[in-house]
């Protein structure tokens, strides 16, 4: 099945966005740029009336989590999810595909960015929470406060980034391999 015809992403946002658009949607349906999808997860960017705003949209367990890098958009509820959503469902071939890559994908420095671009800091937090590194041991180690890295962490979830988040997934992946025991897929 190609990314692109993921059908059970495609119900869940029906499930949610289900009617028509609004009319502050509707003014952004042609506006995206940056389009992506993954097997469970489509992503864009738009100018909104602050700048440009980052969308996504995931599959989850019960439905979809949308968020939106707008002021009113942490819980996916503003018009721009809204919008992304319908963009996707009138022309999902406008998304283009992306191979979300393993650890051991990474075999030189153009595959760094698409990995890192493909895992969050709260998966790789879990993965060495799971090897009995705490969040709090982690921050500590790289000389960082946890509390920022809390931020951090919160901020990458609702599609707001720190410049220093890709050095922190580095450390994550670092410590995996050479102090929790190897890597893991």
């Amino acid at each position: 099945m190609s990314i692109l015809d993921n059908e059970r992403l495609r119900l869940a946002i029906q499930r949610r966005w289900s009617g028509k658009p609004g009319v502050k949607a509707r003014r952004y349906l042609e506006s995206f740029f940056s389009r992506t999808c993954t097997a469970e997860k489509i992503a864009a960017q738009v100018e909104g009336n602050h700048g440009t705003y980052t969308i996504s949209i995931e599959l989850k367990s019960r439905g979809v989590s949308a968020t939106c890098s707008c002021y009113i958009g942490k819980a996916g509820f503003c018009h721009h999810c809204e919008a992304l959503a319908y963009a996707f469902l009138q022309a999902s071939h406008d998304f283009k595909a992306i191979e979300i890559k393993k650890p051991s994908d990474v075999q030189g420095l153009e595959d760094v960015e698409p990995y890192l671009k493909g895992v969050t800091l709260d998966a790789l937090l879990k993965q060495l929470a799971g090897k009995g590194i705490t969040q709090k041991a982690f921050a500590e180690s790289i000389g960082m406060n946890p509390r920022q890295l809390s931020a951090i962490k919160s901020s990458e979830s609702r599609n707001r980034y720190f410049n220093e988040l890709g050095a922190i997934k580095l450390a994550c992946l670092w410590m995996l391999e050479h102090i929790g025991g190897g890597r893991t897929d």
